[in-house]
């Protein structure tokens, strides 16, 4: 049998078992992220997985954002920039699951692995930790009408799907 003291430091150690979960413990359901532009000075708007708005501000910038967007449910966001004289640009940010979250099938168990964990956002975090998106100078404007020739290796990555070879 249990002494009396000891009978509450074995039912506070047990409660503590039961009632941790690995991820939970060792990592966070927010997560710290640096953004910064070249040009820096960009606008920056960062929308959640649902296009609410979840922050708004300017390059660069520091702030924290959740791993978790509900139930099981890991976190996404877009990241927007915009310069004037730049093409705007937008950024996907994803969360993916933290490895501290499989610690449940030694120390959580399954209030940590289906309960716990899940329901804070613990289970995921940040694919990454900073982002540095690179401007293109914007080559369209309403007012100017001009023609430039540009080489093929001066155009953005995404333009080159639309060109067309003329002639031999």
């Amino acid at each position: 049998m249990f002494l009396k003291g000891k009978t509450n430091y074995t039912l506070h150690v047990l409660l503590v078992i039961i009632f941790s979960s690995c991820a939970s413990i060792v990592s966070k359901s927010s997560y710290p992220i640096v953004i910064n532009s070249k040009p820096a000075s960009a606008k920056l708007k960062i929308t959640d997985g649902k296009g609410r708005s979840v922050f708004e501000g300017t390059t660069p910038a520091t702030l924290s954002l959740k791993s978790g967007q509900g139930y099981f449910k890991r976190a996404s966001y877009q990241v927007h920039f915009s310069l004037d004289g730049y093409d705007d640009r937008v950024v996907p940010l994803n969360c993916k699951i933290d490895g501290w979250y499989f610690g449940n099938l030694i120390f959580g168990g399954a209030l940590g692995l289906l309960i716990v964990d899940p329901a804070t956002g613990a289970m995921y975090k940040l694919e990454t930790d900073i982002i540095v998106e690179t401007l293109s100078k914007s080559t369209a404007s309403i007012d100017e009408k001009e023609l430039r020739i540009l080489d093929v290796n001066s155009i953005p990555q995404e333009w080159k799907s639309h060109l067309v070879l003329l002639g031999d």
